[in-house]
């Protein structure tokens, strides 16, 4: 048997995404991403791995975020 790696980028780069506006006044799912992504609150940071799970989710909810590649 094989192991599945659905949804792992095969080199795993990783991304930074810090929450610049708040979810205050968002559309429900604007917020939902943000929980998704691991941001609790303004200019909190988390590193996470580029899947498209996650690259859809920032750019869905990208004009309240910063990117960057780490």
């Amino acid at each position: 048997m094989t192991k599945k790696t659905a949804g792992k980028p095969a080199d795993g780069k990783k991304i930074r995404v810090t929450l610049l506006k708040s979810t205050h006044g968002q559309l429900q799912m604007h917020r939902d991403n943000m929980r998704g992504l691991g941001l609790r609150r303004q200019r909190h940071s988390v590193e996470l791995v580029a899947t498209p799970a996650v690259l859809g989710m920032v750019r869905e909810s990208g004009f309240m975020l910063k990117v960057e590649e780490v």
